[in-house]
């Protein structure tokens, strides 16, 4: 591939590429290890330790090296406080819990996901090629993940679902269903933004476009209903802030292919009718997963009312659950399929981020989090309105990065309502959270069209 330099047609050099990008490895890797499949049979695994949250902790350390040497961007008081407050959150909520000692893990996941992570990856990006890099091993998870799943669906070796084993998964396996649809929403959201950038070559538009209707159909055959809501939404914010004649255009597109594959080839027709029936149905006639959803939020309701400052401490929600859960909650959902015989699990968060942060770390939690994630989704759509401005008569400058790190956040912020963190796949939401905040807290002096230090522009050839 040739590159160029200052209007200049160059060769890349490839040791030097990597000699200069070397801190990214271990994002690209928090990405893409989880390709690796889990053990078969162990419904558990998805509450360990595994190859991604290893390369987390691997880029934290490099981050940390990095701060040392002195190479890493400069963060604005803003962004130390939106990235930090959260620790003190966590850290109230720890002291403060039943038991300090058995919330020690939670402090840990949820510093390591919406503290270190995020900080990491702010730090370590250090321009919009970089940006673009690590949004790309986004695409490449998802079409693999995608296209595991749609196998899956196509010869009856996916998790069980109304009696078949249909549903895809991809390698996270029936014991984390929601695996495969979150990671094939992050690529089908950064795809749909690729393809509508108005800065990136006419070619790279194209390949994203088709990447993005090619994940319609595997997000569809998840048959997850929190995950198609989060999609449409963050969907249409891209298409609208990308601008009317090219929102038009992709939403044609994506919905020719549902229309498509559901109604032409009936691709899971009957199964997809019922789940988007089942949306609005939570109160005339709800299935007993939205029966035992909204016993949980109204569980996590008593508990902040409780104890409404600090919650009851990390980890403390499946401790106090039943001491405030209706009898309308079942003992757990039915997990078999894809390798897995039949297993019960049992019912252990809310299914809703807010409220959790919420039961187990009270209002000081919430504002710290959640009050840090609305200031970054402020700054980020107000960054990418003044760039829209200043851009106007030179280009499209950064604007694909904003596309993304504003689709991928609203997906993120939108899934929240109906889901909470847990499972291999949670890693990447401390990695969304550190590509929106590189986007709405850019260092002092750094340049908008994609360069840092001084150092020339590079493009690839379009």
């Amino acid at each position: 591939m040739s590159l160029v330099v200052q209007g200049r047609w160059i060769r890349p050099d490839m040791p030097g590429l990597l000699r200069r990008h070397w801190p990214l490895l271990p994002l690209a890797a928090t990405v893409l290890f989880l390709l690796a499949p889990l053990p078969a049979g162990d419904a558990t695994a998805s509450g360990k330790v595994g190859p991604a949250d290893a390369a987390s902790l691997l880029l934290v350390l490099v981050c940390a090296v990095q701060v040392l040497r002195g190479r890493v961007r400069a963060l604005t008081p803003l962004g130390v406080l939106v990235l930090g407050a959260p620790a003190v959150g966590l850290a109230v909520a720890t002291m403060t819990a039943g038991d300090p000692y058995a919330a020690l893990p939670g402090f840990v996941r949820y510093l390591q996901v919406f503290v270190l992570v995020p900080a990491a990856v702010v730090l370590l990006v250090r321009d919009a090629g970089e940006f673009r890099l690590a949004a790309g091993c986004f695409v490449v998870l998802a079409l693999v993940q995608g296209a595991v799943g749609v196998v899956q669906y196509a010869t009856h070796t996916g998790a069980s679902y109304q009696g078949e084993d249909v549903r895809a998964v991809g390698t996270f396996g029936p014991g984390d269903v929601m695996g495969m649809a979150t990671v094939v929403a992050y690529g089908l959201i950064v795809a749909t933004a690729a393809g509508l950038a108005p800065g990136l070559p006419r070619r790279l538009r194209r390949i994203g476009g088709g990447c993005a209707l090619a994940l319609v159909l595997p997000l569809v055959l998840s048959f997850s209903r929190g995950a198609w809501i989060a999609t449409a939404g963050a969907a249409v914010l891209v298409m609208a802030l990308a601008g009317i004649r090219r929102a038009l255009k992709v939403g044609a597109a994506l919905a020719a292919a549902a229309v498509v594959l559901v109604g032409g080839f009936g691709v899971g027709s009957e199964m997809v009718a019922e789940r988007l029936t089942s949306i609005t149905q939570v109160s005339s006639a709800p299935d007993q997963s939205v029966t035992d959803r909204y016993t949980m939020w109204a569980a996590a309701e008593s508990m902040w009312r409780e104890r409404p400052a600090v919650g009851v401490g990390l980890k403390g929600f499946p401790a106090n659950r039943d001491g405030h859960a209706s009898l309308g909650l079942s003992s757990g959902s039915d997990t078999a399929g894809a390798g897995q015989a039949y297993l019960r699990q049992p019912l252990l968060s809310p299914h809703n981020m807010y409220l959790l942060i919420l039961s187990e770390q009270g209002l000081i939690g919430l504002i710290a989090l959640a009050g840090g994630w609305a200031a970054l989704l402020v700054a980020g759509l107000r960054r990418f309105a003044a760039d829209a401005d200043a851009d106007a008569g030179r280009g499209a400058g950064v604007r694909d990065c904003g596309l993304i790190a504003i689709g991928l956040f609203v997906w993120q912020l939108t899934d929240f309502l109906y889901a909470d963190i847990g499972g291999p796949s949670t890693v990447l939401t401390g990695v969304i959270i550190g590509l929106a905040a590189w986007w709405a807290l850019p260092s002092r002096g750094a340049a908008t069209a994609g360069t840092r230090g001084g150092s020339p522009r590079v493009a690839a050839r379009p």
